[in-house]
C-alpha cells in the first residue's frame, strides 16, 4: 500500500524575519535505533540554482518505499497545499507524525533560501527507512513548489537536480494580493494571502514558471527547470 501525500533591502530582512521565526528549526526522529538496524547520518545539501526565486524553509524527511510526498498527476494533500501555497510546513510534518511507521526522522533548514545560496542539515535513515523526500514553497507563486521525492539514500554521496512543481490548488493569477513573501512584500507594501481554498488545475504538475499575468514580471522572476540541486552524503564515509 502508498500512502501519497497528495529603505527596502531593511524591510525585506524585516520580512525575512517574521516568515523564519514561525518556522524553528527541528529534527525529529520516532523510531527507536538499534545498534544493529543501519542508522546513518547524513549531511544534506541543497543550493539554489535560480536567478530570482527564493525558497521558504524545507521539510526533509526519511522514509519507507510506502510514504510518497505527492504523485504526478494526482491531488494534493491539504497538507501539501498548504506548503505549496504558503510555505507552511507544520500541517505537512504533522501528516509525517501520523504515519511514524514509516517515517524514520525529519529536518528543517527553519529560515528562507536566497538564489546561489546554499544551506545543510543532517537527517537520519537506515536499512528499512532509505528515502529520503523534501519540499518548500517557491517565492513568488501561487502554489508552486521545490521537491525531492523519494531519492534513494546513497551508500556514500550522491547527487540530484530537484524540479519545481505546482500543486495545482490555487488559480495561478500570479496577483501579488494572494502571493506571500518578500518579493510581492515589496510590491504592495504588505504580505499577500499565503493560503487560499478552491481553484487551480486539481492535480500536481511540472511547474511552467511565471507568465507575467499579473503583479509578477516574466523576465524577472520566470525560471526554467530544474531549480535546486541537492546532495546527500553519509558523514562518516567522509572520516
Amino acid at each position: 500500500m502508498t500512502i501519497n501525500l497528495h529603505d527596502g533591502e531593511h524591510d525585506m530582512r524585516a520580512i525575512i524575519t517574521l516568515l523564519a521565526a514561525s518556522l524553528l528549526f527541528s529534527s525529529t526522529a520516532w523510531a527507536q535505533r538499534n545498534s544493529d538496524d543501519g542508522t546513518r547520518t547524513y549531511e544534506v545539501k541543497v543550493t539554489n540554482i535560480t536567478k530570482a526565486i527564493v525558497f521558504t524553509p524545507l521539510l526533509a524527511a526519511t522514509h519507507t518505499r510506502a510514504v510518497s510526498f505527492f504523485r504526478l498527476g494526482q491531488p494534493a494533500n491539504g497538507a501539501l497545499e498548504q506548503l505549496a501555497e504558503g510555505g507552511a510546513i507544520g500541517p505537512l510534518e504533522t501528516w509525517l507524525l501520523d504515519h511514524s511507521d514509516d517515517v524514520l526522522d525529519t529536518a528543517t533548514n527553519g529560515g528562507l533560501l536566497f538564489p546561489g545560496e546554499t544551506v545543510s542539515f543532517m537527517i537520519e535513515g537506515n536499512n528499512r527507512f532509505r528515502y529520503f523526500s523534501m519540499a518548500g514553497m517557491l517565492l513568488p507563486t501561487n502554489d508552486s513548489f521545490v521537491a525531492m521525492n523519494s531519492m534513494p539514500l546513497p551508500k556514500k554521496s550522491a547527487g540530484r537536480f530537484a524540479l519545481g512543481f505546482d500543486s495545482g490548488t490555487e488559480d495561478n493569477d500570479e496577483d501579488c494580493l494572494n502571493i506571500p513573501g518578500p518579493q510581492c512584500a515589496m510590491i504592495n507594501g504588505f504580505m499577500g494571502d499565503g493560503y487560499a481554498e478552491g481553484g487551480g488545475e486539481g492535480y500536481v504538475y511540472i511547474s511552467n514558471g511565471i507568465h507575467g499575468n499579473g503583479d509578477l514580471s516574466a523576465d524577472a522572476y520566470d525560471w526554467r527547470n530544474p531549480v535546486a540541486r541537492v546532495t546527500l552524503t553519509w558523514v562518516e564515509a567522509e572520516e
